[in-house]
Parts: C-alpha cells; sequence; structure tokens
C-alpha cells in the first residue's frame, strides 16, 4: 500500500505519503503558493499572506507515517474552513484583514471549491482504507498560531493562555481514546526543546476544531482519534519569517516520540 505522490491529481498541489497507518497527519495550511490567475485580485502582501500561514508544519506532519501536506495556500482554498468560505472575499470572515482588493471571478472561485471537494473525496477514501485495516486510527490535525499580534516589537501574548502546543480535544470520542490522549500529550510535553519541556496544554486557545476535524468526528467519531495541534510560532519571528531551526528539530523530534507512543496506546484502545 505504500507510495508517495507529490500530488492527488494534476490540479492539486498537495504532497501526499501512504504507508497504511494507523497515524495520518495533515498539515492543510502549509502552503503559500496561490495561482496566477487570482494573483491580481489580492490586496495583501506576501509577508501579510505569510504571517497568516502555518509554515513549517509540513515538517512536524511528515513524522506520520501517513501524511497528506497542502502546498496551497488557506487563501486560495482553505481545507478547513466548509465549502461555502473556503475561499472567504470579505473582511469580517478574515479577522478583519484586507486578503482581498475585490473578489474574484466566480469561475476562478469555483475552481477554487473543486479543490476543497477533491480533498474531502480523497480523505474519505484514505481514512476509510485506514479504518478497514486497523479499526482505529489517530488522526494529527497541524497548524500553529500568532502571539505577537502587536508587532513585532511589542511584547508577546501571555503565558497563561498561549501555550507552547494547544490540543485541540473537542472532536474524539475520550471514552474510548482518553488513554490515547494522555500518552501523546504527557510524551509531547516530556521531550525537551532546546532545555525546557514545552509548554503543552488542551483547548485553552479553540473551542472548536475548525470544519476538517468537525467533519472527522461526524462521518468517523467512533474509530478515529483527531487531534488538533497549535504550535504557538516560539519556533520562528512570525513578522520576518525566520525560523529557529534548532526549535523546528527539537518539535519534530518530540512529535516523533508521542507519534511512536500514541500508536502502542491505540491497539490498546477498544
Amino acid at each position: 500500500m505504500g507510495n508517495s505522490e507529490t500530488s492527488a491529481t494534476n490540479r492539486d498541489n498537495w504532497i501526499i505519503h501512504r504507508t497504511g497507518g494507523p497515524v495520518l497527519a495533515t498539515a492543510v495550511h502549509a502552503g503559500h503558493t496561490i495561482r496566477e490567475e487570482l494573483q491580481p485580485y489580492l490586496a495583501a502582501d506576501d509577508a501579510e499572506l505569510r504571517r497568516e500561514e502555518d509554515p513549517l508544519t509540513d515538517i512536524w506532519a511528515s513524522a506520520a507515517p501517513d501524511h497528506l501536506i497542502c502546498r496551497t495556500s488557506r487563501f486560495e482554498v482553505d481545507l478547513n474552513r466548509s465549502r461555502d468560505m473556503a475561499l472567504a472575499t470579505r473582511p469580517e470572515n478574515t479577522w478583519g484583514k484586507r486578503i482581498w482588493r475585490e473578489s474574484p471571478p466566480q469561475e476562478m472561485i469555483e475552481r477554487s471549491l473543486a479543490q476543497h471537494d477533491r480533498f474531502y473525496a480523497l480523505m474519505r477514501n484514505w481514512i476509510e482504507d485506514l479504518i478497514r485495516l486497523h479499526g482505529k486510527i489517530l488522526l494529527l490535525d497541524i497548524h500553529s498560531y500568532n502571539h505577537r499580534r502587536d508587532g513585532p516589537y511589542a511584547p508577546a501574548a501571555s503565558l497563561a493562555s498561549n501555550p507552547d502546543i494547544d490540543l485541540g480535544l473537542t472532536e474524539l470520542n475520550h471514552d474510548r481514546f482518553g488513554s490515547l490522549v494522555g500518552v501523546f500529550s504527557e510524551t509531547l510535553s516530556q521531550v525537551p526543546c532546546q532545555g525546557r519541556n514545552p509548554d503543552v496544554r488542551g483547548n485553552v486557545r479553540y473551542p472548536d476544531g475548525g470544519n476538517w476535524p468537525e467533519w472527522v468526528f461526524a462521518e468517523y467519531g467512533d474509530d478515529v482519534c483527531t487531534i488538533t495541534l497549535e504550535y504557538k510560532k516560539f519556533y520562528m519571528d512570525e513578522w520576518s519569517g525566520h525560523a529557529y531551526l534548532p526549535v523546528v528539530e527539537d518539535l519534530r523530534v518530540g512529535i516523533s516520540q508521542a507519534i511512536e507512543a500514541a500508536t502502542q496506546e491505540l491497539k490498546r484502545c477498544r
């Protein structure tokens, strides 16, 4: 079953790696590319777009045996939003930020929405294949978040409400997978990152997981343990885009060890 592809089709800018699970990771906001036909309609510049994307989350997603990495910007098509909001052109739907100078023509929007359709069709088949093989699987939905919204030289957001890694744990069956969540979280927090253990907590920043994990839970909630990971951008300068590579690598070691421990615990979940 194992194979690696650079695209699901010639139209989609995805990296797909399939080995047969039982852990599947996605980084749906890792990308930065936007189709050439859409670019004249943009108001935001390159730096503004990148600041709202999730750079380097593809590195952590690739630690899972099965993974999908989206190289397309969330502003061309947001796979973690419902289809009707997957290309949002109004500032009130993009955190008050003016991403688009004007709305692209409807036929261009439809081409983006077609990518959304293909993603969910692909993931349905992929998840169902893995459930048939293993009975139950772990899905890791990997993102990052900004903590210096007030500017590059302003104080960072408070540590109390901004953990290094925030785990979204709302889209899973806790009766079946509670022990797996505990093992995953504990392992993640015990692997040092540049000399200190990362602050790992659950459900601190976000009340839900977004459309993608919500869809998985609605369709396969008893058989898929979905955990959303939100990495605070302490691994980079969110204003300049410069990455702190030793931190990135330490975090990759952490998620790799957490995946290994969770894979063993998954076998014991009934």
